[in-house]
């Protein structure tokens, strides 16, 4: 498989787990309650996914720097989706919707970088 073929799949992965990170802050942000933790699951998974190819590619092919810096961005906002997740989501404590914007902040940026190679 070709390395551009990849890309456009973690895009796609990573526009699946978009929507389902929309939801999720609408929920937190519009009943001031935590979302259910299946979504939670599921929109890190995809997301996992993602950043998994994207990583394969970036590490056994040829890409721009720009899949690099997607790569870093990604795995930032990861970083802060498994704080989201384990240091409060999973004990029940709000999520703050200052860290739940900063990771849809870095999300966004990695994922707007990884399109500009494609």
């Amino acid at each position: 498989m070709d390395p551009r073929t990849i890309l456009f799949a973690a895009c796609v992965l990573f526009g699946v787990a978009a929507a389902g990170g929309i939801v999720m802050a609408l929920i937190r942000m519009g009943k001031k309650t935590n979302p259910p933790h299946w979504i939670a699951m599921l929109h890190g998974f995809l997301a996992a996914a993602g950043v998994t190819l994207l990583a394969y590619v970036s590490i056994y092919a040829h890409v721009p720097d720009k899949a690099h810096y997607s790569l870093l961005l990604l795995l930032l906002a990861a970083a802060g989706g498994v704080w989201m997740n384990l240091g409060r989501h999973q004990r029940n404590m709000l999520i703050p919707q200052s860290i739940m914007v900063g990771h849809a902040l870095l999300a966004v940026a990695g994922v707007a970088l990884l399109l500009l190679v494609l």
